[in-house]
C-alpha cells in the first residue's frame, strides 16, 4: 500500500489502478476509496485512476484534530506529489465535490478538468437538506438511521433488487471522533467566494431526486463557475454515480474525453 506524507507528517494511503490519462476520484463523507469500488472500472480502461483514503478513513492515520475540505484538497496535493502528476482531471461526489472544488480554486496549476457530482458550494448560499432528514439520520437507534441513509442514497427499486454491501454508507472502521470531524469538515465548507476562481472546464452532475444534498445546488454551482455544464439525471438519488452508473460513467468519460487539453 503507497502512502504520501502531508505537508503535517500525515499518512496518506492511496491506490491506483489503470492505464491513461490521470483521473483522481474523490469519495464522500466519512468514506474510504471504496466508495469507488463499483465505479473505476468505468474509467481505467483509458484513465490512470487514483483514490485516497481520507485522513480519519481507511489506512490512513487518524489524528484527532479540526479536519476541513481546504485542508483535503491539500492532502489531494500531497498524493499528487508522491505520485509525480503535475496535472490532472478531478471527479469529486458528495464532500467529494466540495474538496474538488477548493482543489481547482486554490491548486489552479493541479487540475485541467473538473466533474463536481451531488454536491453544493456550501455555507448560508447552498440549500440544505430539511431539519427532518437531519433528525432521521440523528436519531439514536443505528438501524433505522442507516435505513435512512440506504433510501437517501438509492431509489426503492435498486434497494429491492440489490442486497449490497453497500460501499456509500461510511468506513466501518473509521472512530466514532474522526466521524465527527468529517462531519464538522462538511459542515463548514463554504466556497462560494472561491468559485469564480474556477476556470476550467467543469461538468456539474447531480440526480434529480437527491434529497440528501438537494439538487438546486447543481444549478447554484455552474452559476458561479464560467461555463461550467449541468447535468441531471431524472430519477436518481444521491449515490447516482453507484445506482445510474450506466448513465453517469458515459457522460463523465464523454466530458473528460471532449475536455482533454
Amino acid at each position: 500500500m503507497p502512502y504520501a506524507e502531508a505537508t503535517d507528517g500525515v499518512r496518506l494511503a492511496y491506490q491506483f489502478a489503470g492505464v491513461g490519462e490521470p483521473l483522481v476520484l474523490l469519495a464522500g463523507q466519512a468514506n474510504n476509496h471504496h466508495w469507488w469500488d463499483s465505479v473505476r472500472t468505468d474509467f481505467q480502461d483509458g484513465h490512470h485512476t487514483i483514490t485516497l483514503d481520507w485522513r480519519g478513513t481507511g489506512d490512513s492515520d487518524k489524528p484527532d484534530e479540526v479536519y476541513s475540505t481546504p485542508g483535503f484538497a491539500d492532502d489531494v496535493v500531497a498524493v499528487l506529489d508522491d505520485l509525480g502528476i503535475e496535472r490532472t482531471a478531478v471527479y469529486g461526489t458528495s464532500m467529494g465535490g466540495r474538496v474538488a472544488q477548493w482543489l481547482a480554486a486554490r491548486h489552479p496549476d493541479r487540475v485541467h478538468t473538473l466533474v463536481l457530482g451531488c454536491t453544493s458550494p456550501g455555507g448560508r448560499n447552498s440549500v440544505e437538506r430539511g431539519p427532518a432528514i437531519r433528525r432521521s439520520l440523528a436519531q439514536p437507534d443505528k438501524v433505522a438511521a442507516r435505513q435512512v441513509l440506504l433510501e437517501l442514497m438509492y431509489t426503492p427499486a435498486w434497494l429491492a433488487s440489490e442486497s449490497g454491501p453497500y460501499n456509500t454508507l461510511g468506513d466501518p472502521r473509521m472512530p466514532a471522533y474522526a466521524k465527527r470531524r468529517h462531519l464538522y469538515a462538511s459542515n463548514k465548507h463554504d466556497a462560494w467566494d472561491a468559485l469564480p476562481d474556477i476556470h476550467i472546464p467543469t461538468l456539474v452532475l447531480h440526480g434529480s431526486d437527491d434529497r440528501f444534498n438537494p439538487a438546486a445546488n447543481a444549478d447554484l454551482l455552474a452559476e458561479r463557475i464560467a461555463g461550467a455544464r449541468v447535468h441531471l439525471i431524472p430519477g436518481a438519488r444521491h449515490a447516482y454515480f453507484d445506482e445510474f452508473r450506466t448513465v453517469a460513467s458515459p457522460l463523465v468519460r464523454e466530458f473528460l474525453d471532449g475536455a482533454r487539453p
